[in-house]
Formats: C-alpha cells, sequence, structure tokens
C-alpha cells in the first residue's frame, strides 16, 4: 500500500461525518494495522488454543473466538497506532511509509481509533479465565511502551529485540485459557528468542532512516552483517529451545537460521528479503497449527 500523501489531515477524509470520510478513514486504519503482519499476533492464539485443547469443543468458545478477533485486528491497530503516532518524525526519512506502509500525518482520528481498540482489550479479559490475565496485562504494557515514552523499548538496543516477546503473550493467554494452567516453558522460551530474531532482522531494513533519526537499536548498534549473526545465534537457540519439547517442532524452526545463512551468503538484500517473511512465518505457523490440531480431531474422524 502507498504512503499518505504530505497533505493528509482530517480534511483529507472528506470532513467529519461524510460517507467518504469514514470509508477513508477506515482504510488507513486498515493498512495503519499493517495486513501482511496480522497472523503475527492472531497466528500464536490459534497455536495456543490447539496445543491446549483436549477436545473439539475446546476449540470454538466464546474466549477463543474473542481472542482471535481481538488479535487479529485491533490488537494490530493498537500496536502499530501507537508506534506510528510516537515515530512520526522519524518516519519522515523512511521509505517504507511511501512503499508499503501509510505515514501519519496529524490525523485527529487515529489516536481516537487506537485508544479505543487497546480498550477493547478490556473486553477479552472479561470473558478469558483470569490465569490469562497477566499474559493480556503483559502484552498490553509492552505493546505500549515499545513505542511511547517514557520507557520507549523500541530506541534502546537489546531491549528492542527481547520486548518483542510481546508476539508470543496472545498465544501464551489462549493456551492459559484453554487448558486452565500455565504454557510449557520450553515452547515459550523458544517463542520468545523467535520473535527476538525476527525483530532484529526486520529491523535491518531501517538501520540507515534510524541512525539519520539519531534512533539507537540493535540493529544500528550492530550494523548489518553482525545483526544477521546475531539474528542466526537467536533463531537456533529458538529451534533447539523448541526441540527440547518436540525434536519435530525443533526441525520445523531450524528453517529460520538457515535462511537468514542463506541470506546472508548470497548477499540478496535484506530489504527484499524481509517481505518473503510473512508469507514463510503464515505457512510455518498453519503447519504447527494443522500438526496441533489433527491430534485433537484426528483426521481419520472426519471420514
Amino acid at each position: 500500500m502507498t504512503g499518505v500523501s504530505a497533505e493528509d489531515s482530517d480534511d483529507d477524509y472528506g470532513g467529519e461525518g461524510s460517507e467518504a470520510g469514514l470509508r477513508d478513514a477506515l482504510v488507513y486504519l486498515l493498512a495503519l494495522s499493517r495486513p501482511r503482519f496480522w497472523l503475527y499476533l492472531a497466528g500464536p492464539v490459534m497455536v495456543g488454543v490447539v496445543y491446549a485443547a483436549d477436545a473439539r469443543a475446546d476449540l470454538l468458545t466464546p474466549a477463543t473466538v474473542a481472542l482471535f478477533a481481538y488479535f487479529l485486528l485491533p490488537a494490530n491497530v493498537y500496536l502499530y497506532g501507537v508506534n506510528d503516532v510516537f515515530d512520526a518524525p522519524i518516519d519522515e526519512e523512511n521509505p517504507k511509509k511511501d512503499e508499503r506502509e501509510v505515514r501519519y500525518r496529524g490525523q485527529r482520528f487515529v489516536p481516537i481509533a487506537v485508544a479505543v481498540s487497546g480498550l477493547g482489550l478490556l473486553g477479552v479479559v472479561a470473558l478469558v479465565d483470569p490465569i490469562a490475565w497477566p499474559w493480556l496485562a503483559g502484552f498490553w504494557l509492552l505493546a505500549t511502551a515499545y513505542s511511547a515514552p517514557p520507557l520507549r523499548f523500541k530506541t534502546t538496543p537489546l531491549l528492542d529485540s527481547l520486548s518483542n516477546g510481546l508476539y508470543v503473550l496472545p498465544g501464551a493467554a489462549a493456551y492459559a485459557t484453554v487448558a486452565g494452567s500455565e504454557p510449557p516453558l520450553w515452547p515459550l522460551l523458544g517463542g520468545v528468542l523467535w520473535t527476538m530474531a525476527m525483530h532484529t532482522f526486520s529491523a535491518i531494513p531501517d538501520i540507515e532512516p534510524d541512525r539519520a533519526a539519531g534512533i539507537e537499536t540493535t540493529a544500528t548498534l550492530l550494523g548489518e552483517p553482525r545483526t544477521l549473526a546475531y539474528c542466526f545465534v537467536v533463531w537456533t537457540l529458538a529451534a533447539a529451545a523448541f526441540a527440547v519439547a518436540d525434536l519435530r517442532a525443533g526441525a520445523v524452526l531450524a528453517l529460520y537460521p538457515v535462511l537468514v545463512l542463506g541470506i546472508a551468503l548470497s548477499k540478496v538484500p535484506v530489504d527484499r528479503a524481509y517481505w518473503w517473511y510473512p508469507a514463510i512465518n503464515g505457512l510455518v505457523g498453519a503447519g504447527l497449527t494443522m500438526w496441533g490440531l489433527a491430534q485433537v480431531v484426528p483426521p481419520s474422524s472426519l471420514f
């Protein structure tokens, strides 16, 4: 999707209350939510549900549906909306906002929509098992503190990487809700390590814009070659953690260090390879989900 032009303001959305203005605002918010990345939050919910379920009845409940629906769209509006609002000065120099994303220009409806999306989590809290509440609270805190002052983790090397464990928390909340117990340690640790590497890999195309804006990240600190090495090591640790829980899962996750090694050796531009990952991650997540689902609903039972 293309970025919003330099003249964007509330007036560019047709004026308050107009049908065209509402439509354009919704299209903008849809683009802001990064549809390519929706499954980064909703996907872990599906994984958490299927691996916690003991029977078909556990899969579709008001709580599991609410978790999936919230983390599919409203949570993405909140996460990326907070990011865009507080990153507006930096994004002036970021070419991604002209080519793949939209640029926030101070439109008044954006903070309102972001706040409403954040408050929507309270509706989910009302439906899930209380054991999941700390995981949901952790998501909200990290999703906010990652971009918003005073903590703004995204501008602190290593903390920017570690705080992206927030993407695992919806899955942990889903698992806890369905199982009534905490998620197992090793897959949880593997998931956090995976998100650390994925986040840092995705920051490589932003190294120059971030340096120009005076922003420090793990990627700007290390530079591209060492950041690729960092991602290789952390993705290898993620695969090892999953292998402790299940060798087959570890084998699947071993794809990631192999891929990043291939990218480094082949000299494929990272800003090009980065856009392969929504599809790669979707396929890996779908495979893990289908495997878990087959344990709950054996394929033979469908015939």
